[in-house]
């Protein structure tokens, strides 16, 4: 079954290596969280925070980021929503 984490308060959070496939993010705040190598893969993070979040190496594939704050995010080696591995800054 996907998460359902529409919405959560995730700000600063630990989710190294997670497993979020197919999750729904949506408008949850993902804020300086540390995302490095997590899996989100066609997740819905439609709105959501990820100002400042760590996406290093993390695969974001086929997600949908419409509207998602992304000012200040950390990509390196991070696959975006179109499969096209990033680095540097992210978008915003």
């Amino acid at each position: 079954a996907r998460a359902d984490l529409h919405g959560a308060d995730l700000h600063g959070a630990d989710l190294t290596g997670a497993i979020l496939t197919r999750a729904n993010l949506s408008g949850a705040n993902l804020a300086t969280a540390d995302l490095t190598g997590a899996d989100l893969t066609g997740a819905n993070l439609a709105g959501a925070d990820l100002s400042g979040a760590n996406l290093a190496g993390a695969m974001l594939d086929r997600a949908d980021v419409t509207g998602a704050e992304m000012s200040g995010a950390i990509w390196n080696t991070t696959t975006d929503p179109e499969g096209i591995v990033r680095g540097g800054r992210g978008p915003g």
